[in-house]
């Protein structure tokens, strides 16, 4: 399913144009220090501005008041009501992962991803190089997953699971909403993200955190913040459980955006059949079944 996009506007091509000049990474860890000052007045004008721009929906939060929050990214980061979000009971249910808008979604034809109209991008691009990765995606299924800055910003396992691999791979930080996925070309596989592989009894599948402009930090369960990283190299990530189990079943948060931006989910070949009335524009919570199953154990085990 792809979104259809009318010509870029004036406007839209000025605001990608400015995002090729600015300092991406160091407007990002600007944002990442502010975010999480614990200085009250700022925390205060920060909240109060984000709240007043972007009406967030409080009432699933756990902690309901904006500025009983002690810092903004605790705010932004805020944890729901264990009532808030189920999980599909049915264990072949693929559930969302977050709370967000689905960009795209559907089966690869061969190895390409759809990203906007006109533009697509490869699935080894996507994974930095690991091929032997992209060839079990090949051919297989895919949801890009796009969380605004008002959405709910943990993630968590749309399968159960075990990581098998971890990697960070640095980038750019362009926007990803809309309007810069439509005039970048190959924009997920050019920022900054983290991939995490996963395999559950013969199913093998990924989840990859884009990060984008003012993400000043992505984080795991397992690895804590990975982004910003002091390398700017792909490097793979330790698989320790000594912070979280590498095992989490359907459901558990496996990690968070310190501000807005996109989840890709890649599953293998006859894996899947998504739901037929998503559609790309469409508003989904995490937990909500996005697709089902084709049989238990489906894909490739590796």
């Amino acid at each position: 399913m792809t979104r259809v996009t009318d010509s870029p506007t004036l406007r839209a091509r000025l605001f990608v144009l400015l995002q090729h000049v600015l300092p991406q990474h160091f407007l990002s860890r600007l944002v990442l220090h502010l975010t999480r000052s614990r200085a009250r007045p700022l925390k205060r004008v920060l909240i109060g501005a984000f709240v007043r721009h972007f009406h967030p929906d409080m009432r699933d939060a756990l902690e309901v008041e904006p500025q009983s929050y002690p810092t903004f990214n605790a705010f932004f980061t805020r944890a729901l009501r264990p009532e808030a979000r189920v999980c599909a009971n049915d264990p072949l249910a693929l559930a969302s992962p977050v709370d967000g808008t689905v960009s795209q979604l559907g089966p690869l034809d061969g190895s390409r991803i759809p990203q906007a109209k006109g533009h697509e991008y490869s699935i080894e691009s996507l994974l930095a190089g690991h091929t032997q990765a992209a060839q079990r995606f090949a051919g297989g299924s895919f949801a890009t997953l796009y969380l605004a800055p008002y959405n709910y910003h943990r993630i968590h396992m749309p399968l159960a699971g075990e990581l098998r691999a971890a990697w960070f791979v640095p980038g750019r930080l362009f926007s990803v909403n809309a309007t810069t996925a439509a005039a970048v070309p190959g924009l997920f596989a050019r920022n900054e993200r983290v991939v995490l592989r996963f395999v559950d009894g013969e199913l093998e599948w990924a989840l990859v955190m884009v990060g984008a402009l003012f993400v000043g930090s992505m984080s795991t369960v397992w690895h804590g913040d990975v982004t910003p990283h002091h390398s700017r190299q792909v490097t793979e990530l330790p698989l320790a459980a000594e912070r979280t189990p590498l095992r989490l079943g359907k459901g558990a948060e496996l990690g968070r955006f310190n501000m807005g931006s996109t989840v890709i989910l890649l599953l293998p070949p006859q894996a899947i059949e998504w739901r037929a009335d998503l559609a790309a524009g469409q508003s989904i919570q995490a937990g909500e079944t996005l697709g089902r199953l084709t049989a238990p154990g489906a894909g490739v085990s590796r």
